[in-house]
């Protein structure tokens, strides 16, 4: 009897710890968005990220590719929200509308009405609603960082699983709904933003909207490049390669026996010179400059970073032995979820 009540006290105990962390944990998710929250829903406002990125491309006229295994959307649609009820739930759809009534074309490099939309109730039909994964959810949680609808896929075929099924060469335009779930759901907002509108395509049309997504890219790789090397104290770009150099680190080429070059770790550059006899031919003034503190000065047009071919190699980066390696920043895929 007496290991019966040890027994059952122990299992209350630890009920008790198991709750306990379970509130901790929703206490933490309340607080993160708080202080955004209005418990009347009175002050909600939705405001859209990358808003100027996004009107770059309506300037252009955006194209969205659809494909039958689905595509995701560039850009990315991403909201931030204030003004929700922190401590009620609610969830977060997404829906594709039509943005007007036409069959759009590309004709003599711009795009033109061609003739009366597909309804949703014509031909291959038009549908899905998009629910984001994170949904339902405590309204301080929707609040306390940007929402993010990079999991939506795009198709021009009726797949299921969460895709959404649209009409090529249709215009239409996102429309953000939100819910309040619980005993009785109310429907809170429905936002939309013009410069979000797009054509959906099966292969870009105008070769303004592949320039821009390429020059993003190409922004965002020149982003982590700076992110690599601001971590690294100086950095010496070759017509050979990237050399790291520090402090107690060699090269991986010996400097030659008369060079009077030193290395000073007190100095703001490393610049690369030589006593070396005249019949060395010293290196074109654009084949090497001097980064220091992480900052890029000067890229020779045939560096690897220049032209982004691909990340650094490991092959360029010299470390002192024991020193951990230095490598590009990876992203695991997502956990799949289930509609």
């Amino acid at each position: 009897l007496k290991a019966t009540f040890i027994s059952a006290f122990l299992s209350i105990g630890s009920a008790e710890r198991c709750m306990s962390r379970l509130l901790s944990a929703v206490e933490s998710e309340l607080q993160a968005g708080r202080e955004k929250g209005d418990p009347t829903e009175r002050e909600l406002k939705v405001t859209l990220e990358d808003a100027e990125l996004w009107r770059k491309f309506q300037i252009i006229t955006n194209e969205m590719i659809v494909t039958k295994n689905g595509r995701r959307m560039f850009p990315v649609l991403k909201v931030s929200v204030s003004g929700l009820d922190p401590s009620s739930m609610y969830s977060f759809l997404l829906d594709f509308v039509p943005a007007d009534s036409c069959r759009w074309k590309f004709v003599n490099g711009e795009w033109v009405a061609a003739g009366r939309a597909e309804t949703r109730s014509e031909g291959r039909g038009h549908g899905g609603i998009y629910i984001h994964p994170d949904s339902p959810n405590f309204g301080a949680h929707w609040m306390k960082a940007p929402v993010s609808f990079n999991r939506v896929k795009l198709t021009n075929k009726v797949n299921g699983g969460g895709q959404i099924m649209l009409n090529s060469l249709h215009k239409y335009e996102p429309q953000l709904h939100i819910v309040c779930v619980g005993s009785l759901h109310r429907l809170v907002s429905n936002v939309s933003f013009r410069e979000t509108q797009f054509i959906a395509v099966t292969a870009y049309q105008n070769e303004e909207v592949t320039m821009l997504e390429d020059w993003f890219h190409v922004g965002s790789c020149i982003n982590d490049i700076m992110f690599l090397l601001s971590h690294v104290p100086s950095v010496n770009l070759l017509s050979e390669g990237v050399q790291v150099l520090h402090e107690g680190w060699s090269c991986s080429s010996p400097r030659p026996a008369s060079s009077s070059s030193s290395f000073s770790p007190s100095s703001s550059s490393m610049p690369l010179t030589s006593s070396a006899p005249s019949s060395q031919a010293p290196p074109p003034p654009h084949s090497s400059r001097t980064l220091s503190s992480g900052v890029i000065r000067c890229l020779p047009s045939h560096s690897p970073c220049a032209s982004l071919h691909g990340p650094i190699s490991s092959e360029n980066i010299v470390q002192p032995a024991g020193h951990g390696r230095v490598g590009g920043a990876g992203w695991s895929p997502g956990h799949t979820h289930s509609f």
